[in-house]
């Protein structure tokens, strides 16, 4: 029997220092844990003052570029027309290189 209470006492006694070693742990994560542990999405909030002053900055940015586009709001370029004259001759030439192309096509 002294054998058997002998290796109880040396049982309890490992299972009292594995015991201690775990509190050791938890309390380790639980002090690191809100410092590296999972960090949740938190929405950082900008005061009133903030935003206007952020809004003002991008206005004066925008009058900036206005100011040196020389362009006035609404006025569109006038499209260029091409004569009758003109689309006659491109056309021609159009079909031109088309009957090279069927031309060469043919031969080969």
């Amino acid at each position: 029997m002294t054998q058997l209470d002998g290796a109880l006492r040396l049982l309890k006694a490992e299972h009292d220092r594995l015991t201690k070693q775990m509190r050791g742990i938890a309390a380790a994560l639980s002090a690191f844990g809100a410092t590296y542990g999972k960090r949740t999405s938190v929405r950082r909030k900008i005061s009133v003052a903030g935003r206007a002053r952020i809004a003002e900055a991008q206005r004066q940015r925008w009058a900036k570029l206005k100011r040196n586009s020389g362009q006035t709001k609404g006025v569109a370029p006038k499209k260029r027309t091409m004569s009758a004259a003109a689309r006659k001759k491109i056309a021609a030439a159009q079909r031109a290189r088309w009957a090279k192309v069927r031309g060469a096509k043919k031969t080969a």
